[in-house]
């Protein structure tokens, strides 16, 4: 392996251990992982899973696209639910990603091969 290949390694792992943030190891064995999102209280929270289940209501009904009258504040806080989705959104992940790519430059040459190459994945 050449240093220049070494080095670019070292950086990766560099970056992995502080870019890969928004997913944490929950189980090994299975691999799974935990996000977490950020709430005040328990009040937040069950705010956020009622809002959640209204918008997945008014979703699932195509053709009134309103929710029954029996749920008592039909109003759905959508900032609220785009809130979490900004707190999920994996941004150091795409810094890394980006950091990657100015490791490996590609060249107008390369690019149709690696292109091609995918295509047949």
């Amino acid at each position: 392996m050449e240093i220049d290949e070494i080095e670019r390694l070292e950086t990766i792992k560099r970056l992995t251990s502080s870019c890969l943030n928004t997913l944490r190891p929950v189980d090994n064995k299975n691999r799974i992982h935990s996000a977490e999102i950020k709430v005040y209280d328990y009040y937040e929270l069950a705010s956020i899973i009622r809002n959640l289940i209204k918008l997945c209501i008014v979703a699932l009904d195509h053709d009134g696209a309103k929710l029954p009258d029996t749920i008592e504040n039909q109003f759905i806080d959508v900032g609220l639910i785009l809130g979490i989705a900004l707190q999920l959104f994996p941004v150091d992940e795409f810094e890394l990603l980006n950091e990657i790519n100015a490791l490996f430059p590609v060249d107008s040459r390369n690019k149709d091969e690696i292109l091609s190459r995918n295509n047949n994945l």
